[in-house]
């Protein structure tokens, strides 16, 4: 069972997919600072100096200065603020595996219009392209 294992995990496949899942976490965590740290501020700067992480809807009757300070207190909330950013997140890695699969396709289809090479005649062809020329020189 252990040289099946093996033989599974070492297969090409496995491996490549392992590879796709981690480069796929850390390209999940740039993508998530960029919009947190460098898209939100100035669309929230622009709407009002508003924190997109801390905008949520309170669903008790205590008021809470902060999202922490609610979240801390076991308030219940509807962090709609974070909904924005993991939306604004999803969309950003959505279009950029679009334009990453747009590239590849595009790549292919420029590797299937190059012309084959063409083939090469018959024995027959060839035999028959010889009498030809040597009847021509007579």
């Amino acid at each position: 069972m252990l040289s099946e294992f093996k033989e599974f995990a070492m297969r090409g496949n496995v491996v490549d997919m392992a590879v796709g899942i981690i480069i796929g976490g850390a390209f999940g965590k740039i993508i998530a600072s960029l919009v947190n740290d460098v898209i939100m501020p100035p669309i929230g700067l622009a709407l009002g100096n508003v924190d997109f992480s801390q905008l949520y809807i309170n669903l008790t009757e205590t008021s809470y200065p902060s999202l922490a300070a609610a979240q801390e207190a076991g308030a219940a909330t509807i962090n709609y603020g974070m909904f924005i950013n993991a939306t604004v997140n999803f969309l950003i890695v959505a279009f950029a595996i679009f334009m990453m699969i747009k590239g590849m396709n595009s790549m292919k289809k420029k590797e299937e219009e190059k012309p084959a090479e063409p083939a090469k005649p018959s024995e027959e062809a060839q035999l028959l392209a010889e009498i030809r020329d040597a009847l021509k020189q007579r």
